[in-house]
């Protein structure tokens, strides 16, 4: 049986997840190899570790976002991941 983890956070830079955040997430997303990454907004999902299915999700600020990972990191890639959109990417609008 593979790890699960999931939680929710909300998208606070002033642009949502536009190319540069969606790229810093996507590139995170991919350093959990093995690991399963799914994003929901809206009820609409996307793979985490794809800048393409990312963009589409057209996830503006104040968005609430699902993320879920399965495999062996888990909890460790919710956690950066969570990180990362809480911490504005790093302060890009």
């Amino acid at each position: 049986m593979q790890d699960e983890y999931s939680a929710e956070t909300k998208i606070l830079n002033k642009y949502g997840f536009h190319v540069r955040p969606s790229t810093q997430f996507m590139q995170l997303a991919r350093d959990y190899d093995g690991t399963e990454i799914t994003v929901e907004v809206d009820n609409i999902r996307a793979d985490g570790k794809s800048i393409m299915q990312l963009m589409a999700l057209g996830a503006m600020q104040d968005s609430v976002v699902g993320i879920t990972a399965v495999g062996p990191q888990a909890q460790e890639a919710v956690t950066a991941l969570v990180h990362l959109i809480e911490g504005r990417f790093g302060g890009i609008d």
